[in-house]
């Protein structure tokens, strides 16, 4: 009974790093730092993995046990991910408690803002969230990010259609961006 546990661990592992690999690449596509107006930095990339991460934690709500099991476990993963990235920039050990903190509390900060305006299909309003987020001292010079808005809607569509097997194997996928006119108000 017990050996079947660690079967068990390791066999969600494999799925975690599968799901984890696909989500971390879709953040990691250029045309995000191109075309969509997310700054090409380590906080651009972290805003920008936030909101794949957030995509993804929003569609496996409706998931059943296992679903929400993984759902936990890669997000974890991308925390120790943060861990990592922010010892490898050299922050010192006794700095990164309390930056791990800030940065969980803006993650989920993100996680509420942006499913408000998800839920009520609000495009604007996930727009001013994702530009507040990523441009917090750009004011009125900051883009309008009605394009990453728009792919993130039509990212959560898709993944709304993505079957129970495909998220409890580490398979779904995020529709690429491009395509989409940033500008059209």
């Amino acid at each position: 009974m017990i050996f079947g546990l660690f079967r068990k661990r390791n066999h969600n592992q494999i799925i975690v790093v599968r799901q984890y690999d696909v989500l971390t690449s879709m953040a990691r596509q250029p045309v995000f730092y191109t075309d969509y107006d997310v700054p090409d930095t380590v906080m651009g990339r972290f805003e920008l993995l936030s909101a794949v991460m957030i995509l993804f934690f929003r569609r496996t709500r409706s998931s059943a046990t296992s679903g929400h099991e993984l759902a936990q476990e890669i997000i974890d993963a991308f925390f120790e991910d943060i861990d990592y990235s922010i010892r490898e920039l050299g922050i010192g050990d006794n700095s990164v408690p309390k930056r791990m903190k800030k940065l969980a509390g803006m993650f989920y900060g993100r996680l509420e803002s942006y499913a408000a305006a998800m839920d009520g299909n609000d495009r604007d309003a996930l727009a001013a969230a994702l530009r507040r987020n990523i441009y917090p001292t750009a004011g009125e010079e900051a883009p309008s990010m009605l394009g990453l808005a728009d792919w993130m809607m039509m990212a959560e569509a898709h993944l709304a259609s993505v079957a129970e097997a495909e998220i409890a194997t580490g398979s779904a996928i995020l529709p690429q961006p491009g395509g989409i006119d940033k500008d059209v108000a």
